[in-house]
């Protein structure tokens, strides 16, 4: 028995000095000092023989082995052949080696890990390309859908035409048929031109001959304003229109309240910053343009990417739809403003003409008109069926940061780092009045809904309310010290006599709240009825652009983060 726990003891001995030696990560000094230092928490109490050797065939899972040691090892020391202090401790080395064992088969098992996330990570890249062709398809998918929507409304619109038409013929009256124009393109050929409309086109090619062979005296008429007129060239529409959008307004009469907004998607739409928003005349769609040189179409609330435009060589400053939904106008830096087709996803148009970048850009209810403002201090109508510019507006004495077409009307508005708005005649290009106030650039301004009120911002955030009937300001709010961008008012009907400091009393406002897209990074919503400002907080930057969806449900703005933000109301409590 003494022979036979010698040999085991002298087995499990020999055993560990093998597993020292067999372990060819720790025969480097340098890597086994290093291990010992790091392992300063250990005890320093050396282990005893029979402990080691126990723990050792605990560890093997011997447990046969372990009890025939004990018992032996305990017979042995009650017999008196030797006694537990005879047996000595185990060497620290020991010790450490079965400790730097045990970290080793940790870090085996890290390693299997490892390379199980580096297979998976290589098998993911193994569909990386199918998933960016299924993406490309989807997308593209949603093109066609969009595309396809455009055809199937320009078709209903040619089709009510015809019908029209042809029954104008049957009866032998002579009705004029509106036909809306979409571009520079002429879409109707020579052969299908009805008697009544062709002539009405040699009348008014008549009208322009005997304009032109007209004698001018500056003496006797010199108020007479001159310019050469072209057989492509556009009318103005009479200027005495029914605003159709009005009857629409009064479906959504729901007030917006303070901390009803609420941030419900976020989306990434440009690698630089987001410089212009605009909304599609009846469809749930917004283009956004970019410092990246790009403009792309987006649906929301989804977030779908529907098409994209190239073309631009600097930097995006505006964008409109065309009042048919089918075109888009864009500005730049580059000095051009370019008009795009959007059922055959391309440029279709590019005017030139501006000395420096061209901030905005806007259509004119018509169809047939887009105007422009530029840095050089001037605007410019352009008349998209003949090609050319046929006004060019001078009087503001610093860069027209914006302009903008009052709906259904020959009326443009301006606004000016001159610190002035002014109203134009787009038909002869006069100034027809200046409003003063801001003491800072104004950056933006536009029109209520029913055209009777113009909301303004400058560089020192301060919003100031006009009432064009009376040509004076009837309301300023302070929303600084930052920079104010752009303003828009929630699409409402009237709001009836409002109280707000600084305000005429009973004065009438088409929409009940103003958004104004901040400098400092938020939204801030002005409530023209009670004078609450709040704010709306989520871009990492600033915001330079901000707009209404048609039933004042949603707000989207852009910002300096590259990313367009959909706001969504909450339900107000009734």
């Amino acid at each position: 028995m003494e022979e036979a726990a010698g040999t085991e003891a002298s087995f499990c001995l020999q055993k560990v000095t093998i597993t020292d030696d067999s372990e060819d990560d720790y025969q480097h000094e340098e890597a086994l000092q290093s291990a010992l230092s790091s392992e300063k928490s250990v005890s320093e109490v050396p282990e005893t023989v029979d402990d080691f050797l126990c723990n050792f065939l605990v560890r093997l899972g011997m447990s046969r082995t372990l009890d025939c040691f004990q018992t032996e090892w305990y017979e042995l020391i009650e017999r008196g052949v030797f006694t537990a202090q005879d047996a000595g401790l185990v060497p620290t080395v020991y010790t450490r080696n079965q400790q730097l064992e045990t970290e080793n088969m940790h870090l085996k098992k890290d390693l299997e890990n490892y390379k199980l996330a580096a297979k998976l990570k290589t098998h993911y890249a193994s569909y990386e390309p199918v998933l960016k062709q299924l993406t490309e398809k989807y997308q593209s998918t949603l093109r066609q859908k969009m595309l396809t929507s455009l055809e199937r409304d320009r078709a209903v619109g040619q089709v009510t035409g015809l019908q029209a038409t042809l029954q104008n013929l049957e009866s032998g009256r002579s009705i004029q048929i509106p036909v809306t124009k979409a571009g520079h393109e002429c879409e109707r050929k020579k052969g299908l031109e009805g008697p009544t409309q062709k002539a009405l086109k040699e009348a008014r090619q008549q009208k322009i001959r005997d304009a032109e062979s007209s004698s001018y005296d500056p003496v006797k008429d010199p108020m007479k304003k001159t310019s050469k007129r072209y057989s492509k060239d556009s009318e103005f529409p009479v200027d005495n229109q029914v605003k159709p959008y009005l009857a629409c307004a009064k479906e959504y009469t729901q007030p917006l309240k303070s901390g009803v907004y609420r941030l419900s998607n976020t989306l990434k739409a440009h690698d630089l910053a987001v410089s212009c928003l605009a909304l599609h005349p009846r469809k749930n769609i917004v283009a956004t343009g970019s410092d990246d040189h790009f403009w792309k179409m987006w649906a929301f609330p989804n977030g779908n990417i529907i098409m994209t435009g190239e073309g631009h060589t600097d930097w995006l400053s505006g964008c409109c739809f065309h009042p048919s939904g089918t075109r888009l106008v864009t500005s730049s830096g580059d000095t051009t403003v370019r008009i795009w087709d959007l059922s055959k996803g391309k440029c279709i148009l590019t005017l030139g003409g501006h000395a420096h970048a061209v901030w905005d850009c806007s259509w004119h209810s018509c169809g047939d008109f887009v105007a422009s403002a530029s840095m050089d201090s001037t605007c410019k109508i352009w008349d998209v069926n003949s090609e050319r510019c046929q006004h060019t507006l001078h009087g503001h004495k610093d860069s027209v940061n914006s302009i903008e077409f009052l709906p259904f009307s020959n009326t443009a508005l301006t606004s000016s780092a001159d610190k002035t708005l002014s109203l134009w005649d787009a038909r002869m290009g006069l100034c027809a009045h200046t409003l003063h106030g801001h003491l800072h650039s104004c950056n933006h301004a536009t029109f209520n809904m029913k055209g009777d009120t113009i909301a303004s911002c400058d560089s020192c955030g301060v919003l100031k309310l006009w009432d064009v009937r009376k040509l004076g300001p009837v309301a300023s709010i302070e929303a600084g010290p930052h920079p104010a961008n752009q303003v828009v008012f929630e699409p409402s009907d009237s709001l009836g006599d409002i109280d707000i400091p600084g305000m005429c009393p009973h004065t009438d406002i088409t929409g009940r709240a103003v958004a104004l897209a901040s400098d400092d990074g938020t939204v801030k919503v002005v409530q023209l009825k009670s004078g609450q400002l709040s704010s709306l907080a989520g871009h990492e930057g600033e915001v330079h652009g901000v707009i209404s969806d048609h039933k004042a449900e949603h707000l989207l703005s852009g910002g300096a983060d590259g990313t367009v933000r959909l706001w969504t109301r909450e339900p107000a409590c009734r």
